[in-house]
Protein backbone atom coordinates (compact mmCIF):
# COMPACT_ATOMS: atom_id res chain seq x y z
CA UNK A 1 0.00 0.00 0.00
CA UNK A 2 1.57 3.42 -0.62
CA UNK A 3 -0.18 7.15 -1.69
CA UNK A 4 1.47 9.90 -3.89
CA UNK A 5 1.98 12.88 -3.79
CA UNK A 6 2.84 14.30 -7.24
CA UNK A 7 6.41 15.29 -7.78
CA UNK A 8 7.50 14.20 -4.36
CA UNK A 9 8.57 11.35 -2.63
CA UNK A 10 5.88 8.18 -2.28
CA UNK A 11 4.24 7.55 1.09
CA UNK A 12 4.04 4.04 2.62
CA UNK A 13 2.61 2.24 5.65
CA UNK A 14 4.53 0.20 8.51
CA UNK A 15 2.70 -3.21 9.21
CA UNK A 16 1.40 -3.57 12.52
CA UNK A 17 4.30 -3.91 15.34
CA UNK A 18 3.98 -3.77 19.45
CA UNK A 19 3.96 -0.64 20.51
CA UNK A 20 7.26 0.88 22.36
CA UNK A 21 5.12 3.33 24.91
CA UNK A 22 1.79 1.98 25.95
CA UNK A 23 1.52 -1.77 26.39
CA UNK A 24 -1.19 -3.88 24.75
CA UNK A 25 -0.91 -1.33 22.04
CA UNK A 26 0.11 -1.73 17.91
CA UNK A 27 1.91 1.16 16.33
CA UNK A 28 1.78 1.70 12.60
CA UNK A 29 3.70 4.87 10.82
CA UNK A 30 3.33 6.52 7.67
CA UNK A 31 7.05 7.42 6.43
CA UNK A 32 8.28 8.54 2.80
CA UNK A 33 12.15 8.46 1.90
CA UNK A 34 13.94 12.36 1.70
CA UNK A 35 16.71 12.74 -0.89
CA UNK A 36 18.45 14.91 -3.32
CA UNK A 37 17.29 18.50 -4.06
CA UNK A 38 14.63 18.87 -2.25
CA UNK A 39 15.24 16.94 1.14
CA UNK A 40 15.71 20.27 2.93
CA UNK A 41 12.29 21.63 1.86
CA UNK A 42 10.37 18.32 2.46
CA UNK A 43 12.49 17.84 5.34
CA UNK A 44 11.03 21.85 6.58
CA UNK A 45 7.73 21.06 5.56
CA UNK A 46 7.04 17.65 6.96
CA UNK A 47 8.56 18.42 10.04
CA UNK A 48 5.86 21.17 10.67
CA UNK A 49 3.16 18.72 10.43
CA UNK A 50 4.43 16.19 12.98
CA UNK A 51 6.75 13.98 11.20
CA UNK A 52 10.41 13.16 12.53
CA UNK A 53 13.45 11.96 10.56
CA UNK A 54 15.86 8.67 11.14
CA UNK A 55 18.15 8.78 8.82
CA UNK A 56 16.71 9.42 4.96
CA UNK A 57 13.54 8.64 6.63
CA UNK A 58 10.44 11.00 7.54
CA UNK A 59 7.82 9.43 9.62
CA UNK A 60 4.47 10.01 11.66
CA UNK A 61 2.55 7.79 13.31
CA UNK A 62 -0.75 6.53 11.61
CA UNK A 63 -2.15 3.87 14.43
CA UNK A 64 -5.22 2.20 13.54
CA UNK A 65 -6.63 2.17 17.09
CA UNK A 66 -4.62 4.86 18.66
CA UNK A 67 -3.87 8.54 18.45
CA UNK A 68 -1.31 8.79 21.72
CA UNK A 69 1.36 9.78 20.15
CA UNK A 70 1.72 13.85 19.75
CA UNK A 71 4.45 15.50 18.11
CA UNK A 72 5.77 18.07 20.29
CA UNK A 73 7.98 21.14 20.58
CA UNK A 74 8.82 24.01 22.74
CA UNK A 75 7.93 27.58 21.50
CA UNK A 76 11.12 29.16 22.59
CA UNK A 77 9.34 33.15 23.60
CA UNK A 78 6.90 31.00 26.19
CA UNK A 79 9.24 28.94 27.75
CA UNK A 80 10.80 29.78 31.14
CA UNK A 81 12.82 28.19 33.41
CA UNK A 82 11.35 26.10 36.49
CA UNK A 83 12.94 26.00 39.93
CA UNK A 84 14.34 22.26 39.13
CA UNK A 85 15.90 22.90 35.13
CA UNK A 86 17.59 25.93 37.21
CA UNK A 87 18.96 23.37 39.35
CA UNK A 88 20.22 20.74 36.38
CA UNK A 89 21.56 23.73 34.64
CA UNK A 90 23.96 24.54 37.77
CA UNK A 91 24.79 21.12 38.41
CA UNK A 92 26.18 20.77 34.54
CA UNK A 93 27.19 23.95 34.99
CA UNK A 94 30.91 22.53 33.82
CA UNK A 95 29.47 20.91 30.45
CA UNK A 96 31.51 22.32 27.36
CA UNK A 97 29.59 21.97 24.25
CA UNK A 98 31.02 21.42 20.83
CA UNK A 99 28.72 20.99 17.63
CA UNK A 100 30.17 19.85 14.63
CA UNK A 101 29.01 17.83 11.05
CA UNK A 102 27.31 14.61 11.86
CA UNK A 103 30.12 12.30 12.79
CA UNK A 104 30.37 8.70 14.19
CA UNK A 105 32.99 8.33 16.57
CA UNK A 106 34.38 5.22 18.69
CA UNK A 107 33.60 7.14 22.18
CA UNK A 108 29.91 8.30 20.94
CA UNK A 109 29.40 4.20 20.43
CA UNK A 110 30.70 3.35 23.58
CA UNK A 111 28.40 6.03 25.54
CA UNK A 112 25.56 5.05 23.39
CA UNK A 113 26.00 1.17 23.78
CA UNK A 114 25.99 1.99 27.83
CA UNK A 115 23.03 4.02 27.66
CA UNK A 116 20.91 1.57 25.99
CA UNK A 117 22.26 -1.22 27.98
CA UNK A 118 21.39 0.74 31.05
CA UNK A 119 18.11 2.79 29.64
CA UNK A 120 16.34 0.78 26.98
CA UNK A 121 17.94 -2.95 27.02
CA UNK A 122 14.78 -4.27 25.54
CA UNK A 123 14.15 -1.30 22.85
CA UNK A 124 14.21 -1.45 19.25
CA UNK A 125 17.69 -0.28 19.04
CA UNK A 126 19.19 -2.93 21.39
CA UNK A 127 21.23 -4.71 19.31
CA UNK A 128 22.78 -2.03 17.04
CA UNK A 129 26.41 -2.73 16.36
CA UNK A 130 29.03 0.32 15.26
CA UNK A 131 28.38 0.20 11.37
CA UNK A 132 24.27 0.72 12.50
CA UNK A 133 25.39 3.54 14.89
CA UNK A 134 27.63 5.51 11.95
CA UNK A 135 24.45 5.24 9.85
CA UNK A 136 22.65 6.65 12.36
CA UNK A 137 24.71 9.46 12.62
CA UNK A 138 26.08 10.48 9.25
CA UNK A 139 23.30 9.61 6.94
CA UNK A 140 21.31 12.56 6.98
CA UNK A 141 20.49 14.67 3.35
CA UNK A 142 19.61 17.60 5.53
CA UNK A 143 20.88 20.21 7.18
CA UNK A 144 22.11 18.49 10.71
CA UNK A 145 25.03 18.53 13.55
CA UNK A 146 26.46 16.70 16.41
CA UNK A 147 26.48 17.95 19.38
CA UNK A 148 28.80 16.75 22.22
CA UNK A 149 29.26 17.94 25.82
CA UNK A 150 32.45 16.89 27.09
CA UNK A 151 33.88 17.98 30.93
CA UNK A 152 36.96 20.01 31.30
CA UNK A 153 39.16 17.18 31.33
CA UNK A 154 37.45 16.05 27.72
CA UNK A 155 35.30 12.97 29.24
CA UNK A 156 32.44 12.69 26.74
CA UNK A 157 28.97 12.89 28.67
CA UNK A 158 26.61 13.51 26.63
CA UNK A 159 25.59 13.71 22.64
CA UNK A 160 22.92 14.75 20.64
CA UNK A 161 22.03 14.23 16.85
CA UNK A 162 20.32 17.58 15.72
CA UNK A 163 18.54 18.63 12.53
CA UNK A 164 18.44 22.35 11.55
CA UNK A 165 14.83 23.63 10.49
CA UNK A 166 14.05 27.19 9.00
CA UNK A 167 12.05 27.68 11.78
CA UNK A 168 13.91 25.36 15.02
CA UNK A 169 16.36 22.94 15.61
CA UNK A 170 14.92 19.32 16.29
CA UNK A 171 16.68 16.37 18.75
CA UNK A 172 16.71 13.85 15.79
CA UNK A 173 18.19 11.50 19.22
CA UNK A 174 20.28 11.87 22.09
CA UNK A 175 22.18 9.42 24.56
CA UNK A 176 24.39 10.29 27.88
CA UNK A 177 26.17 9.13 30.98
CA UNK A 178 23.89 7.13 33.42
CA UNK A 179 25.98 6.96 36.10
CA UNK A 180 24.82 10.39 37.75
CA UNK A 181 21.21 10.30 37.35
CA UNK A 182 20.91 13.24 39.58
CA UNK A 183 22.85 15.50 36.85
CA UNK A 184 19.44 15.15 34.64
CA UNK A 185 21.76 15.25 30.90
CA UNK A 186 18.88 14.30 28.86
CA UNK A 187 16.83 17.52 30.68
CA UNK A 188 20.00 19.41 30.21
CA UNK A 189 20.16 18.47 26.22
CA UNK A 190 16.87 20.09 25.83
CA UNK A 191 17.72 22.77 27.72
CA UNK A 192 20.69 23.69 25.98
CA UNK A 193 19.10 22.81 22.70
CA UNK A 194 16.10 25.82 24.01
CA UNK A 195 20.04 28.50 24.02
CA UNK A 196 21.15 27.31 20.76
CA UNK A 197 17.51 28.19 19.29
CA UNK A 198 17.14 31.55 21.10
CA UNK A 199 21.06 32.24 20.04
CA UNK A 200 19.92 31.20 16.47
CA UNK A 201 17.15 33.48 16.34
CA UNK A 202 14.84 30.34 15.54
CA UNK A 203 11.33 30.29 17.13
CA UNK A 204 11.09 26.27 18.35
CA UNK A 205 12.86 22.97 19.55
CA UNK A 206 11.46 19.78 18.04
CA UNK A 207 11.09 16.96 20.79
CA UNK A 208 10.06 14.41 18.77
CA UNK A 209 6.87 12.49 20.21
CA UNK A 210 5.11 13.29 23.50
CA UNK A 211 2.73 10.09 24.95
CA UNK A 212 0.36 10.61 27.53
CA UNK A 213 0.14 8.06 29.79
CA UNK A 214 3.94 6.89 29.49
CA UNK A 215 6.17 7.47 31.76
CA UNK A 216 9.37 7.31 29.05
CA UNK A 217 7.74 10.58 28.08
CA UNK A 218 6.89 12.60 30.77
CA UNK A 219 9.57 14.73 30.95
CA UNK A 220 8.59 16.67 28.12
CA UNK A 221 5.60 17.81 29.63
CA UNK A 222 8.10 19.77 32.32
CA UNK A 223 9.05 22.35 30.12
CA UNK A 224 6.80 25.53 30.17
CA UNK A 225 5.65 26.49 26.21
CA UNK A 226 5.43 22.70 24.56
CA UNK A 227 3.02 22.57 22.14
CA UNK A 228 1.57 18.97 20.77
CA UNK A 229 0.45 18.91 16.67
CA UNK A 230 -3.43 17.69 16.91
CA UNK A 231 -6.02 17.90 14.22
CA UNK A 232 -3.74 19.55 11.11
CA UNK A 233 -2.30 22.59 14.08
CA UNK A 234 0.20 23.19 16.52
CA UNK A 235 -1.87 23.97 20.24
CA UNK A 236 -0.90 24.40 23.57
CA UNK A 237 -0.34 21.07 25.41
CA UNK A 238 -2.83 22.90 28.11
CA UNK A 239 -5.44 23.25 25.29
CA UNK A 240 -4.80 19.90 24.49
CA UNK A 241 -5.27 18.29 27.89
CA UNK A 242 -8.83 20.47 28.21
CA UNK A 243 -9.61 19.47 25.22
CA UNK A 244 -9.68 15.79 26.52
CA UNK A 245 -10.65 17.08 30.10
CA UNK A 246 -14.46 17.52 28.07
CA UNK A 247 -14.70 14.28 26.97
CA UNK A 248 -14.15 14.71 23.38
CA UNK A 249 -13.15 11.96 20.92
CA UNK A 250 -9.41 11.72 19.59
CA UNK A 251 -10.64 8.98 17.03
CA UNK A 252 -8.10 8.10 14.77
CA UNK A 253 -8.55 9.41 11.38
CA UNK A 254 -8.54 6.90 8.08
CA UNK A 255 -5.31 7.22 6.20
CA UNK A 256 -6.11 8.35 3.35
CA UNK A 257 -7.97 11.39 4.66
CA UNK A 258 -4.67 11.40 6.82
CA UNK A 259 -2.65 11.71 3.55
CA UNK A 260 -5.19 14.07 1.73
CA UNK A 261 -4.52 16.59 4.69
CA UNK A 262 -0.80 16.95 4.07
CA UNK A 263 -0.05 20.16 3.01
CA UNK A 264 2.50 20.54 0.61
CA UNK A 265 2.51 24.01 -1.27
CA UNK A 266 2.31 23.71 -5.29
CA UNK A 267 1.60 20.51 -5.29
CA UNK A 268 -1.89 18.75 -5.90
CA UNK A 269 -3.35 16.42 -3.21
CA UNK A 270 -4.39 12.69 -4.80
CA UNK A 271 -3.69 10.31 -2.63
CA UNK A 272 -3.97 6.58 -3.82
CA UNK A 273 -4.80 3.64 -1.65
Amino acid sequence: MHHTIPLLPKFYVTAPQPCPYLEGQLERKLFTSIQGNNATKVNNILSKQGFRRSQNVLYRPACTNCTACLSARIDVKKFQLSKTQRRVLKKNSNLKRHSGSPWATEAQYDLFRTYLDTRHANGGMADMDIFEFAAMMEETSVTSQVTEYTTGVDTLEAVCLTDIFDDGVSLVYSFFNTDFPKKSLGTYIILDHIKIAQQSGLPYVYLGYWVPGSKKMSYKAQFKGVEVFYNKSWISMEQYEAFLSKGNSTAPIPLAAQVAQISMPNTTHIPHL
